[in-house]
């Protein structure tokens, strides 16, 4: 059953693969400037808000289905290209717009037999992309 994607980067649970987000964390923030005026207090004006992150991590095994180097290798494309992507969970689409990946860290937990990557957990720093 397909979960969600990040592009062609597929969150699926079924009989063959298991490849989901097991966490994710979102943020953003508001802009303001504060305007000083003779002998009061300063004013703030709100300007609008900035792009909101998501942080999500992914475990990628092969024992589940998930190749790691090969999803690794797809979020590194990604992330070097500036690639602007849909971002789709539960079927709702996330955010106004696409995000890009502004950073990733990979954390390799397994390897076989000849040093190959067989298990990660790959965390992904995404950022709200606007049209304009």
């Amino acid at each position: 059953m397909k979960v969600g994607a990040l592009g062609d980067l597929i969150f699926e649970t079924s009989a063959n693969v298991i490849r989901t987000i097991g966490s994710m964390q979102t943020s953003g923030s508001a802009r303001y400037a504060t305007h000083d005026r003779h002998l009061g207090r300063g004013l703030a004006e709100f300007c609008g808000t900035d792009p909101e992150d998501i942080t999500i991590t992914v475990t990628l095994a092969r024992w589940l289905g998930a190749e790691p180097e090969d999803s690794l290798s797809l979020v590194r494309q990604y992330e070097r290209e500036g690639t602007a992507l849909p971002f789709i969970l539960g079927g709702k689409t996330i955010g106004d717009y696409r995000w890009v990946i502004t950073g990733h860290k990979v954390t390799v937990f397994a390897f076989d037999g000849r040093g190959g990557m067989a298990g990660a957990d790959v965390t992904i720093s995404l950022r709200e992309y606007q049209k304009e």
